[in-house]
């Protein structure tokens, strides 16, 4: 079931179509991955869902009835550039903004207590938030998004500034609010932390929806029938029982004897019969079907649809 639902979502501005015809249907407790290139459209519509600007045509719904500014009590946004008061003190900005957000003086300082420990920055409490780094103000603006604990939330680039072990924190934080239940509309040009984290994603390009649906499903919709072959044993007699009736992409040496091959079929139905012929020449190890990574599934959509637009 849908917790909410972009419909037909046209945008125009002077001289540019932003958004034409843009739908995406969002499952509940899911990560929803919204894609695209510089310019396609995202920002856009992520300004459409908070309500910044409206559509020229199309509407919203938010659990089956049409959306309403009071539904933005139940969503979190962190948008890619930051908006927090340079000259606040850490503590005292998150303390306002949190109350703004509907909760209690005293229930917001226990959530931002608890999340500012969990984060190792009770020491910034009172600091400036110019002193702080990128990272840490990412920090600071991701326990505001979340502290009131909505339904839905927008995250455009949460990774950006981040080293790689906060990043990875963060991303262990997104998949418990995930766990617990909450819809997640994440954005990104990170095609490894949409694999890693996205449920379902849309493709938008030049203002239109080009993908979309279960990335699982995407990616096996993409595959070209590449195949991985570890073994052990002489990788020219591998070669010669080919015979040309293959095609050996890659071959790489590993530890000990064994190599790593990347083999090209024809037909996914030609499997087998590889296999019989690699099992005379050498001693198998694995052999599974490599699927495209989303990086590879984003170029690729992007290029075919330039070919046709």
């Amino acid at each position: 079931m849908s917790i909410f639902e972009a419909l037909h979502i046209t945008k125009s501005f002077t001289g540019h179509n932003a958004l034409d015809n843009v739908s995406i249907h969002v499952p509940e407790g899911s990560i929803y991955g919204l894609l695209g290139p510089n310019g396609a459209g995202k920002t856009t519509l992520i300004r459409i869902i908070n309500k910044i600007t409206a559509p020229d045509n199309g509407k919203l719904m938010f659990r089956g009835k049409e959306y309403t500014h009071n539904d933005l009590l139940h969503m979190g946004y962190l948008p890619e550039e930051r908006g927090l008061y340079k000259k606040m003190k850490v503590g005292e900005q998150a303390l306002y903004l949190s109350q703004l957000k509907g909760l209690s003086k005293s229930e917001a300082m226990k959530r931002l207590k608890h999340w500012f420990t969990k984060f190792e920055m009770i020491d910034w409490w009172n600091k400036k938030v110019e002193e702080l780094s990128k990272g840490m103000a990412q920090k600071v603006h991701f326990i505001i998004t979340v502290l009131h604990e909505p339904k839905l939330l927008i995250f455009d680039e949460p990774f950006s500034g981040f080293d790689p072990v906060n990043a990875n924190m963060l991303k262990n934080e997104v998949l418990k609010l995930r766990e617990r239940g909450t819809t997640i509309i994440f954005s990104t040009h990170d095609m490894a932390s949409v694999e890693e984290l996205c449920d379902n994603i849309t493709l938008i390009d030049r203002s239109k929806s080009i993908l979309e649906g279960r990335v699982s499903d995407i990616r096996a919709n993409y595959k070209s029938n590449i195949y991985e072959l570890e073994f052990e044993g002489d990788p020219e007699k591998l070669v010669q029982k080919l015979n040309g009736s293959y095609e050996l992409r890659e071959l790489t040496p590993l530890e000990e004897g064994k190599s790593r091959a990347m083999i090209h079929l024809t037909d996914s139905g030609l499997g087998n019969e590889f296999l019989k012929l690699a099992i005379s020449s050498v001693k198998i190890n694995s052999f599974r079907e490599v699927l495209p990574t989303m990086n590879e599934v984003f170029i690729k959509a992007v290029s075919e649809n330039k070919k046709y637009t």
